[in-house]
């Protein structure tokens, strides 16, 4: 070769030469080649070093030489090379009884002997021949490419199967030879495809495994955790069945592809075309195939592992995906799912019955068609269920009923020539329901391992399912508690509004005649009226009145408590020193202070008297309402007399004094209560303070 086309290649493989070198110096001055116990990869990795630099040595030579040995030598040196990498790469992976008692790792071994003794031959055959040229025959290519997947392929189920605390040490190892092995797939691909080496591409590999270099030094000082805690996953072996059968089908369609071309005529470039296009459509539809991802599974489950679930994954994602939503009517379908995807099902339905209903219904369903029929929680099937919370094969109860000792499946189950296996949703002493699933995308045997499984998370979707309900059934009854409660207070208001009604009309037989009075009667029916309107939509929409708080003037709301309570026959002494004003809503102020009135005119006899006071203290509103009468106990009034349904009256709800203690809180007040037994009570009520001005601060005075 020239020398423009040599120095790269050459100044590359040198160099890489030159470090693969003094690495393996090193590693040897560190006791590399000394096996350690259970370290047997230490002298593998050493005598790959060792093999690189020769390697990268002979295609130095071989630059330079104008015989066909040094050729050679580096394409079996090449071939040792991958030898010892798959060597190193088993041995790690072989460390932790890599994939159990049916040794997955054997049929890794014995695939990388056949490829290492294919692509001896293939060596072999270009010795004979005098084909020192790589690219010289096509076999040789297919055989390069093939190693070089393998070598990816084992770099990454390494890296897959290392756990978390060794990925670490790991990673830069994997990143190193993924790198290497990635640049070989990509040079021997193109070979393969255009039927010759690209020079330009050629002359980079020496860089590129210079390149690599680095990161295996930094694994080697990390070394210490390489063997340590590797775990095949179920996922990892999936991924790599995966790559394993994308290799193999672009290693088909490459050499399909170079058939097609050499062989095909004139029509050959066409047919290479068409098998492209099928080719793309073939992997696309391979790719997105539930059916054959099924399949996979649960060959990989099979084959490789003694056990065929993991089951810390399975219980993550089942809990995971019952956890993704909050809403009751959600659960269903992410029940269905959950099972279903434990036995490749495509989908199933979901039965419940309500909570007064004795009938099972189909409440939720996922890519199943919709059943019409209801079955009676009385019935032999239920009460099967029930009783064995066995998983119902519906093939074998068709094959052999007998198992199932007296039970009769219903007419809706036995017809459906798709449904395929029945589970029940029993938590504790009930069955909430059960599940019915379609049949599999692929065959699975139903035997101890899966039945246990899907009984498991079975109670463990019924547990979820009934703290469901049981979250919706308190919600509701925190809704109907609020309304109950409202309805209370809207009693309690409607009994005030009846007893002035009937004071009204005991004093109108003999006062029907007085023309002040009718008119007060009149006014009183009307304001009553309004009242029990306003009642009705604080019932209807909430608590809160309608419209927002405003400034409420306090002596007009005084003056018809007094005018209430003259009405009443008794008498209100007022003490309202200056307008004052605060924030809230005038009916609700009304209510609370006339609560309050009503309470201490209950309490003190007609001699006795009840004053209201109404002042400005520190910036709020201060009212004091106080009375002569009987009082009340100190247990009652730091314990009881803010609580619901606690009064002294005999015919008190005990609402009153809690509604208006809630109302002035929410204003931001406060209520205090002093009372001592057969001297009279102490009401102060703080309102927050709102400023009332009649003019504008900027209206200039008068001259004089």
């Amino acid at each position: 070769m020239t020398a423009v086309t040599a120095d790269p290649l050459v100044f590359g493989y040198a160099l890489a030469a030159l470090a693969y070198l003094l690495f393996f110096l090193y590693l040897v001055r560190a006791g590399f080649l000394r096996r350690a116990p259970g370290a047997s990869e230490l002298p593998l990795f050493a005598a790959t070093m060792l093999v690189t630099a020769a390697w990268a040595g002979a295609a130095v030579l071989d630059s330079f030489s104008r015989m066909t040995a040094p050729a050679f030598a580096s394409a079996a040196l090449d071939l040792l090379r991958y030898g010892l990498w798959f060597a190193f790469l088993l041995s790690l992976l072989g460390a932790r009884s890599w994939l159990g008692a049916r040794s997955g790792l054997g049929w890794m071994r014995l695939v990388s002997a056949l490829a290492l003794a294919t692509a001896l031959g293939a060596w072999a055959l270009r010795v004979r021949h005098e084909q020192h040229l790589p690219d010289a025959s096509s076999f040789s290519m297919v055989t390069a490419l093939a190693l070089a997947v393998l070598g990816a392929l084992l770099t990454e189920q390494l890296f897959r199967n290392v756990s978390d605390s060794s990925r670490w040490s790991a990673k830069p190892l994997c990143l190193g030879l993924a790198f290497a092995f990635g640049f070989d797939i990509y040079l021997h691909s193109e070979a393969l495809l255009f039927g010759h080496m690209d020079k330009d591409v050629l002359s980079l590999r020496g860089f590129v495994h210079l390149l690599a270099l680095p990161l295996l030094v930094v694994a080697v000082t990390r070394r210490g955790n390489w063997v340590r805690s590797l775990q095949v996953s179920r996922t990892a072996a999936f991924y790599s069945a995966t790559l394993v059968l994308v290799g193999v089908y672009m290693l088909f369609m490459a050499a399909i592809g170079y058939y097609v071309r050499y062989f095909g005529g004139d029509w050959g470039r066409a047919l290479q075309l068409g098998l492209v296009l099928a080719g793309a459509l073939m992997l696309i539809v391979l790719v997105v195939s539930g059916t054959l991802r099924a399949r996979l599974r649960v060959f990989v489950g099979k084959h490789f592992f003694s056990y065929r679930y993991d089951y810390r994954q399975e219980w993550l994602r089942f809990t995971a995906m019952l956890s993704t939503t909050s809403a009751p009517q959600e659960v269903g379908g992410l029940v269905i799912r959950g099972l279903a995807d434990m036995v490749e099902s495509p989908g199933g339905g979901l039965w419940t019955r309500a909570q007064h209903d004795a009938a099972f219904t189909q409440s939720t369903r996922w890519n199943a068609p919709e059943v019409a029929e209801v079955e009676s929680n009385t019935s032999s099937f239920a009460q099967f269920l029930h009783s064995k919370e066995w998983v119902v094969d519906l093939d074998e109860y068709r094959e052999s009923p007998r198992v199932y000792g007296q039970l009769a499946l219903p007419l809706w189950l036995l017809s459906n020539p798709n449904l395929w296996l029945v589970v029940p949703l029993r938590v504790g002493d009930e069955l909430l329901g059960f599940v019915t699933l379609l049949r599999p995308r692929t065959a699975v045997e139903l035997n101890w391992e899966v039945r246990d499984l899907l009984k498991t998370a079975s109670r463990q979707a019924a547990g979820f399912m009934a703290q469901m309900q049981a979250t919706e059934a308190l919600l509701e009854a925190r809704k109907f508690d609020a309304f109950n409660r409202m309805s209370a207070f809207v009693v309690h208001d409607l009994k005030n509004i009846v007893t002035q009604l009937s004071l009204m009309l005991k004093n109108a037989e003999r006062l029907h005649d007085n023309r002040e009075f009718q008119q007060d009667m009149l006014l009183t029916v009307e304001s009553s009226l309004e009242k029990m309107r306003r009642l009705m939509l604080q019932l209807r929409e909430g608590a809160t009145p309608p419209g927002g708080a405003r400034g409420v003037e306090l002596t007009p709301l005084i003056q018809r408590l007094q005018a209430m309570t003259v009405a009443r026959g008794r008498q209100l002494q007022i003490d309202v020193r200056e307008r004052l004003a605060t924030r809230g809503h005038d009916d609700r102020l009304e209510r609370v202070l006339g609560h309050l009135v009503h309470n201490a005119l209950d309490a003190t006899p007609a001699e006795g008297t009840v004053s209201l006071q109404v002042e400005r203290v520190s910036g709020q509103v201060k009212v004091e309402i106080c009375d002569t009468g009987a009082g009340m106990s100190e247990e009652f009034v730091k314990t009881r007399l803010f609580k619901p349904f606690n009064s002294t009256k005999h015919s008190g709800m005990g609402i009153g004094t809690y509604e208006s203690a809630q109302y002035v809180r929410e204003l931001g007040g406060s209520i205090a209560v002093e009372s001592q037994l057969g001297q009279g009570t102490i009401v102060t009520v703080l309102l927050p303070l709102f400023e009332m001005q009649q003019g504008s601060d900027l209206t200039m005075p008068a001259r004089l």
